[in-house]
């Protein structure tokens, strides 16, 4: 029996459960869908969209180097450590550790879909750029540059984040702007301006080496993304002009170039090229097979900073030409795998992000290599996953995992 109120509404249970359940049935199939959705979502941005394995060379290669550095890095740095920290495993612990996040960070990044950067690259690169802004007001100075950000007891350095981020966004605009590059105002204006703010920004720490790098990076995806190569040439060399400006306008800079060169004062270019003197001295001292792990000499009475910029100097000392081949060899196989990916990436953002990552991987390791060798004048370019530092690690460790995930889906390795 039904009863009704005097406003004439029903207020019987029988109506109240009838409802209650079409509410409940309807709330657990918008649910069913929901979740339905979600999975297809995960599908979607998941390893499920590839079409083959990652490459395998990269990742040996770059896991190989990863934790060998672990054991560079100790017998660098273990007398440092114990004079200044009173353990000769303090700055061991901390690498061991910023090179298992890197692991992580490859793991993790080679799984996410890469097109989804593509949506984010704008923002990410911002955020990048912010973090430059701030270091220049608040960072923490070392040897006259402000370059860090502490953040408690993490130290993080935005240079190393934003020539990432500089390539993703390069990456995705080249391709936006890809049917209007013949024309500089709509094409390349707008790619050359986020290209030199970013300079700007890390030339101001000052980081000239650093600025000039990733300049050069950006051009070649611009010149892989089919830029005309006259307004490319034209830009590249204002670019040259500005930064050999900016190079000789200040004094420790130009007495740097001249004492490379050969034209410096006796006194100014024994100071100056004390460092590479003493990576050129460990080299000879290696020999072919090295003086033996541990047992470099170098480290520990003359070469400053031999866990860093100048690590490959010990790596020539202890393991010899063998070591050193080893680890060129190992950069090698990357750019040759990195340029195989790009070849047969699934679209154009693929292809320009694989050799953005690539490229920047070796001019790294290549121009480390050659300062320490004497070639090229010092900088401050640090070696690729084998230089101590953990922001270094962490970024070129996800970009590798991006890499990865653009050689799967790019099926260099096709699934049987």
């Amino acid at each position: 029996m039904t009863y009704f109120s005097q406003n004439g509404i029903p207020t019987n249970t029988f109506y109240y459960s009838n409802f209650n359940e079409i509410h409940h049935i309807l709330l657990t199939e918008k649910r069913v869908v929901l979740r339905k959705n979600f999975h297809s979502l995960l599908q979607y941005y998941s390893m499920a969209k590839t079409s083959g394995h990652i490459d395998w060379y990269i990742l040996l290669s770059v896991v190989g180097l990863m934790l060998f550095s672990v054991a560079f890095v100790y017998s660098a740095s273990s007398s440092f450590a114990a004079a200044k920290f009173g353990s000769s495993e303090k700055l061991f612990w901390n690498h061991a550790i910023r090179v298992l996040l890197g692991l992580a960070a490859i793991v993790v990044f080679s799984r996410i879909d890469y097109h989804i950067f593509e949506k984010f690259t704008k923002p990410i690169l911002i955020l990048a750029l912010i973090f430059l802004v701030y270091v220049l007001f608040t960072g923490a100075k070392v040897k006259g540059a402000a370059r860090w950000i502490h953040f408690g007891f993490i130290n993080f350095q935005p240079s190393e984040f934003v020539k990432y981020a500089l390539v993703l966004h390069i990456s995705a605009m080249t391709v936006a702007v890809k049917e209007h590059l013949n024309d500089f105002k709509t094409g390349l204006l707008p790619l050359l301006l986020w290209t030199l703010i970013t300079c700007g920004l890390i030339a101001a720490q000052p980081n000239l080496s650093t600025a000039s790098v990733v300049f050069f990076i950006a051009a070649v995806i611009m010149f892989i993304g089919n830029a005309p190569l006259k307004k490319l040439g034209g830009i590249a060399f204002g670019g040259l002009i500005i930064a050999s400006i900016y190079a000789v306008s200040a004094p420790y800079r130009l007495k740097r170039i001249l004492a490379f060169t050969g034209y410096g004062s006796g006194t100014d270019s024994e100071v100056v090229n004390y460092q590479l003197q003493q990576a050129i001295i460990a080299f000879g001292s290696g020999g072919i097979f090295g003086v033996g792990p541990g047992q470099s000499l170098q480290r520990d009475f003359f070469l400053p900073e031999s866990y860093g910029d100048f690590i490959f100097s010990v790596v020539g000392e202890e393991y010899g030409f063998i070591g050193a081949f080893f680890i060129l060899a190992a950069f090698c196989i990357i750019l040759w795998r990195g340029i195989n990916v790009a070849k047969n990436a699934p679209d154009d953002f693929g292809r320009l992000l694989a050799v953005g990552i690539t490229v920047t991987l070796a001019i790294y390791a290549f121009v480390n290599a050659g300062v320490n060798c004497g070639v090229l004048p010092t900088t401050g370019l640090p070696m690729p996953f084998i230089s101590y530092g953990g922001t270094s690690v962490l970024f070129s460790a996800a970009a590798v995992g991006m890499l990865l995930n653009i050689s799967a889906q790019a099926g260099v390795y096709p699934r049987k």
